[in-house]
């Protein structure tokens, strides 16, 4: 019997397979890493490695030019939390090419973004509205501010600069049953799942005033749309991009012909009353992604569903089919919710994580999971195995994993392009140098000439 079990333990590391890649982790607000963001290789090897000025508000992203898109605090490195403001572009190098602080007046922004094919940035943010706002929409007895969230698309200009070239609010999309009276859609809910009821979520103090709590945004290129994560509401959504602002704030316009109605919506259909508690599968769920082109499971969603279940608490990685039509149009029939009934694969076992985390598909099928709250990221496959499991320690809201032919630039110091940096590279600097060879990848200051200033610098990255 132990022979068996032998063979059977050699045979699942044998069968082991993590993705091989780069792994890009943003130390998150708040935490010991705050102010830090790595990229490490599969055998933890610091490839490079980011200090901020101010500590970062969720995730960066890696372009594919090795440019580091940084959500950061306003306020500096000593706040917590995931209220952002700050939006920083960092070359390989640690030099920030862009900076630009985004005014208060505009919105708040908090949490995550996006970065769109043309280097825009799409970002969460919250704007507020007073109590006589609030009841004049509806909102049956309401007390104190709401906090709602809305979407704005960056464009960097020059000089650390950025315009505002889209917006997207919630508060535009809200429909009521009280009465015609109101300033937000009279109507039936049910009839209306295009639109958030304004009555929700309860109308006290604690219940307005983080309303909606979006903490993920994602970007389908194909049909020009985005989906998001709205915690307090245990639900995705999705709207069209393709929208003009002044198409976002009505109900028509765009590629689908519905402006910036919510075109899908899933994981509690008793919002929009077409089912009850039992119906309800997401629980303050992070994370939400559409699976990428090529990938196992391509289009469809991927989500971290934080509180999956309780006694014990247990979190789970969801994945759901995404109805979409090639057009990008979302099918509802009347009076059902917007399918699929449930979600296709689960991805359940010994982690909790109440806030934050998140999970992404890899090419070969794997999956990398964020746990934050136990400080931990891992590669599952497709049956659960766990396919690599780090001991870097440090606290993020989701670790990303790139595959070495996403950039388009070699890594800055891999002189011999193995897609690693270490004591091979310094030799063949050392080499260049004896032989008075002149190889631009080994110039590490750009000064023309190869020579112990290059070294040390090389030195200094792989340290």
């Amino acid at each position: 019997m132990n022979f068996i079990f032998t063979i059977f333990f050699l045979f699942q590391i044998i069968l082991c397979e993590p993705f091989e890649g780069l792994t890009l982790i943003t130390g998150m607000s708040g935490g010991d890493n705050s102010s830090e963001t790595y990229l490490i290789d599969n055998e933890e090897n610091i490839i490079n490695y980011w200090s901020h000025s101010s500590s970062s508000a969720s995730v960066g992203y890696l372009t594919k030019d090795s440019i580091l898109y940084l959500p950061t605090r306003s306020g500096g490195g000593g706040d917590t939390g995931p209220a952002g403001g700050l939006f920083q572009k960092i070359d390989w190098n640690g030099n920030i090419i862009w900076e630009w602080e985004m005014p208060n007046e505009i919105c708040n922004p908090h949490h995550d973004i996006t970065i769109l094919p043309n280097g825009n940035i799409l970002a969460i943010c919250e704007e507020f509205k007073t109590n006589q706002e609030l009841l004049d929409a509806g909102l049956e007895g309401a007390i104190g501010l709401m906090k709602i969230d809305m979407i704005v698309e960056i464009e960097p200009v020059s000089n650390n600069d950025a315009e505002i070239v889209w917006k997207w609010h919630f508060w535009d999309h809200l429909v009521q049953d009280k009465g015609p009276e109101y300033t937000a859609t009279y109507g039936q809910i049910s009839e209306h799942p295009e639109l958030l009821d304004i009555n929700v979520n309860g109308n006290l103090p604690n219940d307005l005033y983080d309303w909606n709590h979006t903490n993920k945004i994602s970007y389908n290129a194909q049909f020009d749309q985005i989906v998001i994560s709205c915690r307090h509401m245990n639900e995705i959504y999705v709207i069209d991009h393709s929208t003009t602002t002044e198409e976002a704030a009505g109900h028509s316009g765009g590629n689908q012909g519905k402006g910036g109605d919510i075109l899908y919506r899933w994981g509690n259909p008793q919002n929009y009353g077409r089912g009850d508690e039992t119906d309800r599968i997401f629980g303050a769920q992070h994370g939400i992604i559409w699976i990428p082109d090529g990938y196992p499971g391509e289009g469809n969603f991927l989500i971290y569903n934080n509180i999956h279940q309780t006694n014990p608490y247990r979190s789970a990685v969801l994945e759901f089919d995404c109805i979409a039509d090639e057009n990008g149009y979302y099918h509802i029939q009347e009076n059902e919710p917007f399918g699929p009934t449930t979600y296709e694969w689960i991805y359940l076992a010994n982690f909790f994580s109440p806030t934050q985390s998140g999970a992404y598909r890899l090419p070969n099928g794997n999956t990398l999971v964020t746990v934050t709250t136990e400080f931990n990221f891992f590669e599952v496959d497709n049956s659960g195995r766990v396919q690599w499991d780090p001991a870097f320690n440090a606290q993020c809201a989701r670790a990303i994993k790139y595959g070495f032919e996403y950039f388009e630039n070699h890594i800055s110091g891999d002189i011999n392009n193995d897609q690693g940096l270490n004591i091979l590279d310094v030799i063949l600097i050392i080499n260049y140098i004896l032989e008075n060879n002149y190889e631009t990848n080994a110039d590490m200051n750009e000064d023309g000439i190869i020579d112990v200033l290059d070294i040390i610098e090389l030195i200094n990255l792989i340290l």
